[in-house]
């Protein structure tokens, strides 16, 4: 893939803007399409249920890391130059992160990338909690709770300078990749049957796991092309909406992937829930149900941020090049939500229903 062409008719900034742009809105429509959401996958499981939601998880991290292990094989695309695996990687910063960000995503019902999506299809209670994301993420990035940030991601880090390669970890060949990803689509393939998934589902499902692919193919391929650095990176949620809602505040805006990307998957979300007649407007039930979701968004900005990505950037980016600290974040995740259902949701039903 030869990207000089195009960097004759726009700057390399433009140019991976652009790229953002592309991969977002391939995310934004496959993921409203499939309705893919790791905090209903977690719920659902922690539930003692391998349903639907399971199952289209399964299948967009399985696509995910098929694809890109594929790309890697053929020379489209080098993990090891991958932003998040090029710097130092925090174990203490998975774990506390990881937590925080599991619970913070049940309390509002959806995880960061899930209510943008779900904002862009007309849902305020997302938009508001989306803002709110976005501002701590910002203020754990570069203002008043990046010392706290820094602290806790301190305690423990990757050895060497760099993240860890958990297949290069363990001695296992390049080929492992595609073969666990294999493993988890079989799984995927197998509670589609079972729950009768239809295909629809499943192929954009799949569409998102390819976003994730996309974006690492196009951003290496500039970054090989490019004069100026250019950073290795794909679908996250966290840095890219703090970056978004930045520029838009500041006087000179940079142009990267990240600013791309969030307007993409807003395009792609909206255009594809007005398509399907599914746009519509929504608000908060109730006093609670907001306190709950604005401290859910607070707990996602900074868990994300310290985990070194959210459940996308993490969970599916990170996992998709075996990121060693991203396979951890997302392990925490799970656990973070299903001690956070199990606390808050089902104990509230059961009061509920013993009344």
């Amino acid at each position: 893939m030869d990207l000089t062409g195009l960097l004759e008719y726009l700057d390399e900034a433009p140019l991976a803007a652009l790229f953002g742009l592309l991969t977002g809105a391939v995310f934004g429509v496959a993921a409203q399409r499939s309705s893919f959401c790791l905090r209903a996958a977690a719920v659902e499981f922690a539930r003692g249920s391998l349903g639907p939601k399971v199952a289209v998880w399964l299948l967009t991290f399985s696509t995910a890391v098929i694809w890109v292990q594929g790309a890697q094989m053929l020379g489209l695309f080098r993990a090891g130059d991958a932003r998040m695996m090029a710097v130092t990687g925090s174990w203490s910063g998975a774990v506390i992160g990881g937590l925080m960000f599991g619970v913070g995503m049940v309390l509002a019902r959806g995880c960061s990338g899930r209510l943008l999506v779900l904002a862009a299809t007309g849902n305020l209670r997302s938009l508001v909690s989306g803002l709110i994301f976005a501002v701590v993420a910002q203020m754990a990035l570069h203002g008043w709770l990046a010392p706290v940030r820094q602290y806790l991601a301190g305690l423990w880090v990757t050895p060497g300078g760099q993240n860890v390669d958990l297949l290069a970890a363990l001695s296992l060949p390049s080929q492992a990749g595609i073969v666990i990803g294999l493993i988890f689509a079989a799984l995927a393939f197998a509670l589609s049957a079972r729950h009768q998934i239809g295909w629809t589902k499943l192929v954009f499902a799949s569409g998102v796991g390819f976003a994730v692919a996309l974006g690492w193919v196009l951003t290496f391929q500039l970054s090989l092309v490019a004069f100026e650095p250019v950073s290795v990176t794909s679908a996250t949620f966290s840095g890219p909406s703090a970056s978004t809602l930045m520029f838009v505040l500041t006087e000179n805006p940079v142009l990267d992937f990240d600013i791309g990307l969030v307007p993409g998957v807003v395009i792609g979300a909206f255009a594809a829930s007005v398509l399907r007649r599914e746009f519509q407007f929504q608000g908060f039930d109730g006093e609670s149900q907001m306190r709950r979701s604005m401290f859910g968004a607070v707990l996602m900005g900074f868990g994300a941020m310290l985990a070194g990505g959210c459940a996308i950037g993490a969970g599916v980016t990170g996992g998709s090049i075996f990121v060693g600290t991203a396979w951890l974040a997302l392990f925490c995740m799970w656990v973070g939500a299903a001690v956070a259902d199990a606390l808050i949701d089902q104990r509230a039903a059961g009061q509920a229903a013993a009344v």
